[in-house]
């Protein structure tokens, strides 16, 4: 082994642990957030268990507007609001801000899909045995879901690969950052090669957990 596979070596997996922990870490942040304002956008629609039209339309249209900004653009954008929120905006830990962002309206969206699959006569009996709308929404709306709702959440993970990625080509860290500034801008095709195929298996090892535990779960 000489001293570039070795050194190749440290760096693969020094990109690979940052990848991972961008991703893991954000993804959690947009659930926390994305989560509670999906189910809130199915609840207060029209002729469901809290209807509220005027919340129901200002959380949608901000959610559309959220959904709307290439992720590459907001993550310019909100650069402001990165080094307010961490100090910079360059860096591993500074690059969960608008990967956060980016993927809490879209966990918001998936949510609110998964949650409207759940058939109203359910809702109807939950009712009529006289179900608080916070028991509906705990005890029949997420459980009933639950499938579809890991399957999204498999979704959004392998979505914010793709996003971390794309972070790296402004000093994002990660894996995307290797493959920019070594793949690219110094021509080593070994480096690039090596972080394709590493994001490949990523993805790959994100989407059969994920597949095994929507089965698992999957009572239907």
């Amino acid at each position: 082994m000489n001293e570039w596979t070795g050194q190749l070596i440290q760096m693969v997996a020094q990109g690979t642990l940052e990848t991972v922990y961008m991703v893991l870490v954000s993804v959690i942040i947009a659930y926390i957030f994305g989560l509670p304002l999906g189910v809130i956008l199915v609840i207060t629609g029209e002729g469901h268990i809290k209807p509220g039209p005027r919340i129901n339309q200002v959380l949608g249209t901000l959610v559309n507007i959220g959904r709307s900004f290439p992720f590459i653009i907001l993550l310019i954008a909100i650069i402001p609001f990165t080094r307010l929120v961490v100090g910079t905006f360059i860096g591993t830990t500074a690059s969960i801000v608008p990967l956060s962002v980016g993927a809490i309206p879209f966990v918001a969206r998936l949510v609110e899909t998964s949650l409207r699959e759940v058939p109203w006569g359910v809702i109807e009996a939950a009712q009529a045995m006289g179900a608080s709308p916070w028991q509906i929404i705990t005890r029949v709306l997420i459980p009933e879901s639950m499938p579809s709702l890991v399957a999204g959440f498999v979704l959004t993970t392998i979505t914010l690969v793709g996003y971390s990625a794309m972070a790296g080509v402004v000093g994002g860290g990660g894996l995307g950052t290797l493959a920019y500034q070594y793949g690219f801008q110094r021509y080593q095709n070994d480096v690039m090669v090596v972080t394709v195929i590493l994001l490949i298996i990523l993805v790959q090892l994100i989407q059969t957990v994920g597949d095994r535990i929507t089965a698992r779960v999957n009572k239907r």
